[in-house]
């Protein structure tokens, strides 16, 4: 029989398992190892259609403490009832009946997991109007709010309208808030200074598309806007903060809470057209919230590393803290990872993204191992491809999540904010799930 290995992960007064998997591992093996279901498993790492785990890989453990054996006449509601849980946390606990809820006697539901804390925290996160409506719901599930990705305007201040009324249903059907989204990106994915600058320095041009974006969210329903400017021209830093109360003078008073994504900075001085148009206390000051967007370390044209390294994240929390009050903060998290092509050439290479699921499919498919970089506390491995060329994949798991998480808790920041949501990530639905009770409407 082979050594099975696991990592015991403690955090305050809980206990969370992450077992890594060694050679000889199978689901059922691991299953019989800590007394749980193999579908368990299955579902809570995302391994459906995976024909082998991966050596090194991370394994979520969520062991049942308290569990309800269905009776005729029980219904979702009675069950969250009796138990004194929310409906959204017992079918996170459950999560088979997020599509399915048809209740069969005899058969169990999860009620509470070994050491399922009650920590609050929130989870935010971003979507394209495309997303597949089911991955959707299962996020909506798990999240608090989501910003739809994105609305634009033209120079004039005419809003330029998004299709988001079948994204805002199903939100709301599973209690997370919407979020509206406005930025200058164009259709081919770039900032656009000159309009930006435009509509920064120009009053009249600003109250129109800020009447615009009043009507549009009380029509839809919209809770709150994200504002995201990126690549601001430097003269225009104090025109954005400007801009920022205008729009909180506006939506505050309605009820609608504003919030603004800023670059990761770690020094009032630090250059670069990205860095030099936030003014983090100031912006922070104007908003109700911010958004760090703490990754793209490892990034498409770059050298292959980590994502989100946390300790270059941990740097920019702290720069953050000495300018923001802790609980405006939410933690930017990535959802994705890169596969780069060897050897890295400057200006040459191009990684490809992927998701973190498809990282595993992809090391599984050519029998690579997964490492762990300790520093950055990020998953990694190599392959040859058929064509006999080296890739070097970095992505996230749970591991990485919870180092990300564990930041969180360490500043009491408001919550964590993933880019973005338009790929699946079970482990970390199942550990957040496990770990926090997810605020809701």
């Amino acid at each position: 029989m082979n050594k099975i290995t696991y990592i015991a992960i403690c955090f305050g007064d809980d206990f969370l398992i992450f077992h890594i998997v060694a050679p000889g591992d199978t689901v059922f093996s691991i299953a019989n190892v800590y007394g749980v279901s193999p579908q368990r498993i299955i579902a809570d790492n995302g391994l459906t259609g995976l024909s082998n785990l991966v050596v090194g890989q991370c394994i979520v453990i969520l062991i049942p403490l308290i569990t309800h054996q269905i009776s005729a006449g029980d219904t979702l509601n009675l069950i969250a009832q009796e138990y004194g849980i929310s409906l959204s946390r017992l079918i996170r606990n459950n999560p088979s009946l997020i599509f399915n809820q048809t209740l069969i006697p005899g058969d169990f539901l999860t009620i509470e997991f070994e050491n399922q804390t009650n920590d609050e925290t929130e989870i935010y996160g971003y979507i394209y109007p495309y997303i597949n409506q089911n991955l959707l719901s299962v996020w909506s599930l798990y999240s608090s709010k989501i910003a739809i990705f994105s609305h634009g305007f033209e120079s004039d201040g005419t809003l330029i309208p998004l299709n988001d009324e079948r994204s805002i249903q199903i939100m709301q059907n599973w209690g997370a808030e919407p979020y509206f989204l406005l930025s200058s990106i164009t259709r081919a994915g770039n900032f656009e200074n000159e309009k930006t600058g435009i509509l920064f320095n120009d009053i009249s041009v600003q109250n129109k598309l800020i009447d615009s974006i009043i009507q549009v969210m009380q029509e839809k329903g919209y809770v709150g806007i994200d504002l995201d400017f990126e690549f601001i021209n430097p003269d225009d830093r104090d025109a954005y903060v400007e801009f920022v109360r205008n729009v909180a003078s506006k939506l505050n008073p309605l009820g609608y809470s504003v919030n603004v994504d800023l670059a990761p900075k770690t020094s009032d001085e630090q250059k670069g057209t990205l860095y030099e148009g936030h003014n983090y206390a100031a912006l922070a000051n104007a908003a109700n919230t911010v958004l760090l967007m703490t990754y793209e370390w490892g990034y498409t044209y770059g050298p292959p590393m980590a994502v989100a390294p946390i300790n270059r994240v941990e740097e920019v929390v702290e720069y953050a803290l000495a300018n923001i009050d802790n609980s405006k903060i939410y933690l930017g998290i990535p959802n994705y990872g890169y596969d780069w092509l060897l050897p890295y050439e400057r200006g040459v290479t191009r990684a490809t993204t992927i998701g973190n699921e498809e990282a595993i499919r992809i090391a599984a498919r050519y029998g690579s191992e997964i490492e762990f970089d300790t520093v950055s506390q990020t998953p990694f491995f190599k392959y040859t491809d058929l064509s006999g060329r080296i890739h070097e994949v970095w992505f996230e798991d749970a591991r990485s999540i919870k180092a990300k998480f564990d930041l969180i808790k360490k500043y009491n920041l408001r919550g964590g904010g993933y880019w973005n949501f338009m790929r699946s990530f079970s482990q970390s639905w199942a550990y957040t799930n496990s770990t926090y009770i997810i605020t809701k409407i």
